[in-house]
C-alpha cells in the first residue's frame, strides 16, 4: 500500500505529486489495467509471446 505522509509546511500539490510518482514506480496502475478484464490462458500466452518477441527485437 502506497502512503504519503504530509510534511510540516508541505502543500497538498507536492504531496499529490509524490503520491503519483510512488504509484507509477510501484506499477499499481498497470496492474489494475491488466486485471480490468478476465484474460483466458490462451490470451495470456499470446500476450507473453508478443512481449517476448518485442524484447528479442530490441536487443
Amino acid at each position: 500500500m502506497t502512503q504519503v505522509v504530509l510534511g510540516e509546511n508541505e502543500g497538498i500539490e507536492s504531496a499529490l505529486r509524490r503520491f503519483k510518482r510512488q504509484v507509477s514506480r510501484a506499477g499499481i496502475l498497470a496492474d489494475v489495467r491488466s486485471r480490468r478484464h478476465f484474460e483466458t490462458p490462451i490470451e495470456k500466452r499470446k500476450r507473453k509471446a508478443v512481449v517476448a518477441r518485442q524484447n528479442r527485437r530490441h536487443r
